[in-house]
């Protein structure tokens, strides 16, 4: 009965049914086999692959004994679903009750601290995995990789890769993406003919990684280049993702017309990423003709994407179109989808703690609310000025200022400059784009504190430093 029951959950958590899954694990209970460690095990990793935590979770705490696969697989599982910190919680708790990780569960953990993008947690795993002595092969060291990159230090990043006796084209193509999302595509691109030196061939992964650096940098030609190489000389067949990176880049620069001649020639199917990128590009380009388009296919596609919605309506709010705000408005309502809401973490003192716009949790938020003041006071006296056209809403002008003085990001570095010391650099993660506003004021910020503030949003990091940023205003 045992293996029967265990083979059968194994069976649902490939197949990813749920429903048929549960009613296996009530078959577990009425059997009386949950002690069973070997058939627990299997039913916390079928919850955790259908997404299911909380079910996971139940079931892992009431195990009697969990093994080092079981504490793993509930790692792994808050770090996919977007709960990093709890896989970092869990890890230390794994630890305290005398499990001793292998090298197959630090490769979760440094993916799941990838996820968190907290350095002062990357450098813990670090030193604990020199502790431990575990070799930097391949899987591991690639993994740490964009453990450092998403934590915000491409430099840590080469350390590694650098370190690193062997290597794949993963790991090629990820240390080239690191440069990418770091602003420094001139680096990423130094990386491709020494990869090609050691005997490593290109595949689609490197491609993507190599124009997605082109586009965070503006290397319009070279990404050009690029994507003409890529069957002619390497024989990869270009896919949707090397295309939607072609709309980004194109799109960014304002070649919306070059994105139509592209879109009409490419023999790919066009999907949500691909159509997604050309409503970013009209976004920054006000091109209300080509969104319209673009978000027409998107809901064809059937997205539950609440950023589609988001960024059509911004569109129109910029064009002052507010009736056909309220349109989309009422067709995410109708269709259930619900805007993402945008915070920002911040990593103080080994600490991590999120702020969303306007808000007044902290105990601190006099303080943080009293620095900003005086903040944005020292701002305006050096030029600058809100610019409420990232207010996406049908209100006056004094009411749009405000609302921008309160947005997370902003919250975030009045925190830190009452929380930490002058010469430190502030680090924070945005789960959104950043605002155009935001970007000019932290610029400004940068200049005027003397503090280097890197910033990880949904696209790209932003390193601010003497009131410049590493994207030099191309994201």
């Amino acid at each position: 009965m045992s293996l029967g029951v265990s083979l059968s959950v194994g069976s649902q958590r490939d197949t990813l049914s749920p429903n048929t899954g549960k009613e296996i694990h009530l078959l577990v209970y009425k059997f009386g086999l949950q002690c069973d460690v070997f058939i627990s095990a299997a039913i916390v990793d079928m919850y955790s692959k259908c997404g299911h935590v909380e079910d996971a979770r139940k079931v892992f705490d009431k195990m009697p004994k969990r093994d080092l696969v079981t504490w793993t697989v509930m790692i792994s599982c808050y770090a996919e679903c977007g709960s990093p910190e709890e896989s970092m919680a869990l890890f230390d708790r794994m630890k305290d009750n005398g499990i001793v990780p292998d090298k197959v569960s630090m490769v979760t953990v440094v993916f799941a601290c990838a996820k968190l993008g907290a350095m002062h947690k990357a450098k813990m795993i670090r030193d604990y995995i020199w502790r431990r002595k575990f070799s930097l092969d391949v899987i591991l060291g690639t993994a740490m990789i964009d453990m450092y990159a998403k934590c915000g230090s491409v430099d840590a990043a080469r350390e590694i890769f650098d370190q690193m006796k062997e290597k794949n084209v993963i790991s090629w193509s990820s240390m080239i993406s690191a440069y990418g999302v770091h602003g420094r595509g001139r680096e990423a691109l130094q990386l491709f003919p020494q990869m090609l030196q050691s005997g490593i061939r290109p595949n689609r992964i490197t491609f993507v990684s190599i124009l997605s650096a082109c586009s965070h940098s503006g290397l319009i030609e070279e990404g050009r280049q690029f994507f003409n190489s890529m069957e002619r000389d390497y024989f990869v067949e270009s896919d949707v993702k090397h295309y939607t990176c072609m709309v980004d880049l194109l799109g960014r620069a304002g070649r919306l017309d070059e994105v139509l001649e592209l879109t009409e020639r490419m023999k790919v199917d066009k999907d949500e990423g691909f159509w997604g990128a050309i409503l970013g590009a009209c976004r920054i380009h006000g091109h209300i003709g080509l969104a319209e388009k673009a978000a027409k296919n998107l809901l064809e596609l059937g997205p539950r994407n609440s950023g589609y919605y988001v960024l059509l309506s911004n569109i129109y709010a910029n064009a002052g179109k507010w009736e056909e705000v309220a349109k989309v408005r009422q067709m995410m309502t109708g269709r259930g989808v619900k805007k993402t809401p945008g915070w920002t973490w911040i990593e103080i003192n080994n600490k991590l703690y999120q702020f969303i716009v306007g808000d007044k949790s902290h105990p601190q938020f006099k303080e943080i609310y009293e620095m900003l003041k005086l903040l944005v006071e020292r701002l305006e006296l050096a030029g600058y000025v809100p610019d409420t056209n990232f207010v996406l809403h049908d209100i006056d002008e004094e009411l749009k200022a405000e609302f921008l003085y309160t947005h997370s990001e902003k919250l975030a570095i009045a925190f830190a400059l009452i929380a930490t010391a002058e010469d430190s650099a502030i680090r924070m993660t945005k789960n959104l784009r950043i605002c155009g506003d935001c970007h000019t004021f932290i610029k400004m910020v940068s200049n005027i504190v003397q503090r280097n503030i890197v910033v990880r949003d949904s696209i790209r990091f932003h390193h601010f430093s003497n009131g410049s940023c590493s994207c030099g205003d191309y994201w």
